[in-house]
């Protein structure tokens, strides 16, 4: 590990260090090295979403992410949006209206719609349709899904 790299992050409001090697994705930071395992390996090419994390307040494939260009980052995973041990409204949402089948994709699609509902507050079906589009899940009509999101948009803290 003589090329591995320090690079400091905070991760979900904490301010975590790893040494890293240049081509270590952000996927591969969170999951093997820092252990936190919500975030999901999917695809592994960017397309299915299940990977999906916010970095700086926007969703990225953290498959596709090089830890690296994250230093200094604020970066929030599915472990980040609950407060506490109350599920955020998102998460509670999904819950409620029965959106999680398998649960393989939902850490992805929960916070590709946490960062919908932060930009668009009351969005649109089709707003919604197009903010979840780059996460694929094989279980759901993607009903339940829709209908979660629109529930936690009622409530004003989503």
């Amino acid at each position: 590990m003589s090329d591995a790299i320090p690079i400091s992050l905070t991760i979900n409001g904490e301010r975590r260090q790893a040494f890293v090697q240049p081509w270590h994705t952000l996927l591969h930071v969170l999951r093997d090295v820092l252990h936190l395992t919500g975030t999901k390996r999917g695809c592994n090419q960017g397309i299915c979403g299940a990977c999906s994390v916010m970095v700086d307040g926007e969703v990225v494939r953290g498959c596709l992410t090089i830890a690296a260009n994250c230093e200094d980052c604020a970066v929030t995973t599915i472990e980040g949006l609950a407060r506490g041990t109350a599920l955020s409204p998102v998460q509670q949402a999904f819950l409620e209206v029965g959106a999680v089948q398998c649960g393989y994709c939902m850490p992805g699609m929960i916070v590709a719609a946490t960062a919908l509902l932060k930009r668009t507050p009351k969005p649109s079906e089709d707003q919604i349709r197009e903010g979840l589009s780059g996460n694929l899940c094989r279980c759901s009509g993607y009903v339940k899904v829709i209908r979660a999101v629109q529930r936690a948009s009622e409530w004003s803290d989503a």
